[in-house]
């Protein structure tokens, strides 16, 4: 192919002064909102919730089902190009949105991550690290998955983050009640993993298929919900190096454009398997925003709108702790003063109305000399923020790369 011809297939950017569409509206919307308002862009968003987190930086907000093609059609009708923050969107409503302004991510990468079951099986399909897994559909074959794996964690397919729609059974005999816990319908059972460690990678691909990524997390999860994270993550070169390598693969194969996050274990034998993938900007990554060159939200904004990809590099070590509902549940007000009187915090809340115990409200995050020092900071600025919820978390502070 000639150079004219290969100039000819780029698709040209979306420059500031457009209008950039968000199908979801929660806070990974909000936070990119304000990224691409930052460059010049216009913001439309469709979420459920009237009230959504996104809206106070939107100029237009439908509120609507994820399901409806209708208002799927009008958002995209006004926009010059739409993406998401939430995966669990209808493939009839990306397709829609196709049709009347660029999708990215695309219908068909997302169709094949918000599913976990799909998601596995194109994993191991494509030769991609993951653990053993099985697909159950009744009361006797989860039993069966169970007493062939040893200890074993049960996930409904569709929707469930952050420690719902997940039953961990260490015997057979307990299936029946994880069976109806999660719903009485097929699931994957996953073999539990010896885990050292827990490791993320984020990668942003423009239309053209360029892609950079970010280097790798360290992350921390109690009961399923993200406890903290930090970068650099302070592990071997060699893992860098392997989980950098998978992720881009991942990224390259699945064809996303925008961000694609591989949440990994790393076993105590050193073996790297592939967790979960999510096309969005991730909770992991929050703190790129504090220590990292261009932020993930707006390397989002930049590969959805063909502009060139941001630096990954990383700065300022940086960490994040997630700040739940549960901070608001008891009778001492969070101390947010005192959070912030440790050096290098900072306070994001999302803007979110009626904290519930479990609900992301906001994170802290912190900067130091080295990623010890950060963790060490936002952990020490979580305890200050509310004493009566440490118990929440999980939040003694391990000593990185030992």
């Amino acid at each position: 192919m000639n150079e004219s011809v290969k100039r000819a297939v780029v698709p040209m950017p979306i420059l500031p002064g457009a209008t950039i569409g968000f199908l979801g509206g929660g806070q990974l919307g909000r936070m990119t909102a304000l990224a691409a308002r930052s460059m010049g862009y216009d913001v439309h968003v469709l979420d459920p919730d009237p009230a959504c987190a996104t809206k106070p930086i939107a100029s237009r907000v439908i509120t609507a089902a994820y399901s409806d093609v209708n208002a799927a059609i009008d958002l995209a009708s006004h926009c010059d190009v739409v993406t998401l923050e939430i995966e669990q969107i209808h493939a009839d409503v990306l397709a829609a949105v196709a049709r009347h302004a660029p999708m990215r991510p695309g219908r068909d990468a997302v169709y094949i991550i918000q599913e976990r079951l799909r998601q596995k099986e194109w994993l191991k399909a494509n030769d991609f690290p993951v653990g053993a897994f099985a697909s159950v559909n009744s009361v006797q074959a989860l039993a069966g998955a169970v007493q062939s794996f040893g200890p074993s964690i049960a996930k409904s397919t569709h929707g469930g983050y952050d420690g719902r729609g997940q039953a961990r059974l260490s015997a057979a005999e307990q299936a029946n009640g994880a069976w109806h816990a999660l719903g009485g319908q097929t699931c994957i059972v996953e073999k539990l993993v010896d885990i050292d460690y827990e490791i993320s990678v984020l990668v942003a691909r423009g239309p053209a298929g360029e892609t950079v990524a970010y280097p790798p997390s360290r992350n921390h999860h109690t009961n399923g919900i993200l406890t903290w994270a930090v970068i650099p993550a302070v592990i071997d070169d060699a893992m860098c190096a392997r989980a950098t390598s998978v992720a881009t693969a991942i990224a390259q194969r699945i064809d996303i454009v925008g961000l694609l996050a591989v949440e990994c274990f790393v076993t105590r034998d050193g073996t790297l398997l592939v967790n979960e993938l999510a096309p969005r900007p991730h909770n992991t990554y929050h703190h790129s925003e504090r220590g990292c060159d261009t932020s993930q939200f707006e390397q989002l904004v930049r590969a959805v709108c063909g502009l060139p990809l941001g630096s990954t590099a990383v700065h300022t070590p940086s960490a994040i702790v997630n700040v739940l509902g549960d901070v608001w549940m008891h009778d001492v007000v969070p101390d947010i003063p005192r959070a912030l009187r440790v050096p290098g915090s900072r306070l994001h809340l999302y803007g979110k109305s009626g904290a519930r115990e479990g609900r992301k409200m906001g994170h802290l995050s912190a900067v130091g000399d080295s990623a010890q020092l950060a963790l060490s900071r936002v952990l020490e600025s979580y305890r200050a923020l509310s004493p009566n919820t440490v118990s929440t978390f999980d939040v003694h502070e391990p000593v990185l790369g030992a």
